[in-house]
């Protein structure tokens, strides 16, 4: 997060207001206007520099499918129903299945820290710095999960939080759940993502090495390998290759994808409410440690998903070990004060929406200004009382006060603001809050007055000019 301060103009800037629709900086004449939408000033230049494609139509609909894609997310699901359905689950199988997926068990083929840990947090925000092992390590894994080399991810990923919930957006939650989760990969866009910086990634060997040889690893590491391995152990040949391979490829697939689809649709807004992320257990669970998004969001640099110590982020412990054993360092880490100030907006503006949906009394300036006289007049013919300059009526809690009907009509027509604040009974904030819904009026000059023509006891001798 970096603050901006403004200074003076200099000479050849000019700060101007003159046009509300005047939203975006613009250059003219060597003077800048500068707006506060930073969306708009962001988006619209760049949406007005490209042609949006046709619709996509019953007509033109096989061309702008990305057929590559669609095969990929396509046959696996389907693959791995065939195979739950014709091949009978073996334990030892099912559990070589699940190791792969889970982050605490490194020494089994890991391969969701590959996308997790490494397409995401290590090579997408630069979250912390990997050793050459630990890269490589990342980048096999990666590919094993089958969703693209490193640089075209991490491309994506860096366009979706550079543009996020905009037209510049590849996968923006505001064009739908079914297209934030799978859509944006099945056909072409209409409105190409918005660029985004990678050269750092260009320059990386990992990264390159990976991308050369991207396919042959994903064959080998996210089929070959899931399938030999339970098949030459204990002779699970269709449970090798139906439940380790394309069912465990279909589950890291959705995995992520929920990340950008329901981790944007479910939970809350827990430091910032600008865009849709939002932060929820259940997506933590779906998409392991992933799903504390609105946190992710706000401190993208951050190598922690979920900052409090119950929140499930197991990528997270995986990193912190690695750091332990000398495989990672410099762990980015937003400073806490400024996490609590984001958690405090969000409650503050929570409870102001609260706040806003009761009622509160009225203000001095709302109420009509009444002189001790007309109170003393008007509290012959109804029950007022004062209290700290408000003039009340209670009739409604005549016949409901502890102390008794009576003691209430013995008050009217005076000041209780001493009785009320302890002279009788130091009265309870819900008592002060429900007698100020009883205002109808504020007296003048917010105490007794003295007659002006009246004659004090001090001055009873007192020779006044003729």
């Amino acid at each position: 997060m970096i603050a901006t301060t403004i200074a003076a103009p200099r000479p050849g800037i000019r700060l101007h207001s003159d046009d509300d629709s005047a939203r975006c900086q613009t250059r003219s004449g060597g003077s800048v206007s500068i707006s506060s939408d930073g969306k708009d000033c962001l988006v619209s230049p760049r949406l007005r520099l490209v042609a949006p494609l046709t619709p996509i139509t019953s007509s033109n609909l096989l061309s702008e499918i990305r057929w590559f894609n669609l095969t990929v997310v396509t046959i696996t699901p389907l693959l791995s129903l065939y195979g739950l359905w014709t091949t009978q689950i073996r334990y030892a199988t099912l559990a070589f299945s699940v190791c792969t997926n889970v982050h605490s068990i490194v020494l089994c083929l890991d391969i969701d820290p590959g996308i997790t840990a490494g397409y995401h947090r290590l090579w997408s925000h630069r979250s912390y710095n990997a050793s050459l092992p630990l890269q490589y390590f990342l980048a096999i894994a990666g590919a094993g999960s089958v969703q693209g080399a490193i640089r075209w991810w991490a491309h994506g990923h860096r366009s979706h939080h550079r543009y996020t919930d905009t037209d510049l957006d590849p996968y923006s939650a505001q064009k739908g759940l079914f297209w934030s989760h799978i859509g944006w990969m099945l056909v072409k866009p209409r409105v190409p993502p918005g660029r985004a910086d990678v050269r750092d990634l260009s320059r990386n060997q990992v990264v390159q090495w990976q991308r050369k040889y991207y396919f042959h690893l994903a064959l080998v590491v996210g089929i070959i390998i899931p399938w030999v391995i339970p098949g030459y152990l204990w002779g699970d040949w269709r449970g090798g290759l139906y439940i380790a391979g394309f069912l465990r490829i279909t589950t890291v697939h959705h995995s992520t994808f929920s990340v950008n689809s329901i981790a944007h649709w479910l939970g809350e807004s827990s430091f910032d409410d600008k865009h849709t992320p939002r932060d929820h257990f259940v997506t933590a669970l779906l998409t392991l440690g992933e799903g504390y998004h609105n946190f992710h969001h706000q401190f993208p640099m951050d190598y922690r998903n979920a900052v409090k110590w119950y929140q499930f982020d197991p990528t997270k412990w995986f990193i912190a070990l690695c750091a332990y054993v000398g495989l990672a360092s410099h762990l980015q880490i937003f400073p806490d004060n400024e996490i609590r100030k984001g958690e405090l907006a969000m409650s503050l503006k929570r409870l102001k929406e609260v706040q806003d949906g009761i009622t509160w009394p009225l203000r001095s300036d709302d109420l009509p200004v009444i002189s001790w006289e007309t109170f003393k007049e008007e509290s012959r013919t109804r029950p007022l009382v004062l209290m700290s300059g408000f003039i009340h009526d209670i009739s409604e809690i005549l016949d409901k006060h502890p102390g008794g009907r009576e003691l209430l009509e013995n008050a009217v027509g005076t000041d209780t603001t001493s009785a009320f604040l302890g002279g009788v009974y130091d009265h309870s904030h819900a008592a002060h809050n429900l007698l100020s819904t009883m205002r109808v009026g504020a007296l003048h000059g917010g105490l007794e007055q003295v007659d002006p023509n009246a004659i004090t006891p001090g001055q009873k001798l007192y020779v006044a000019e003729s």
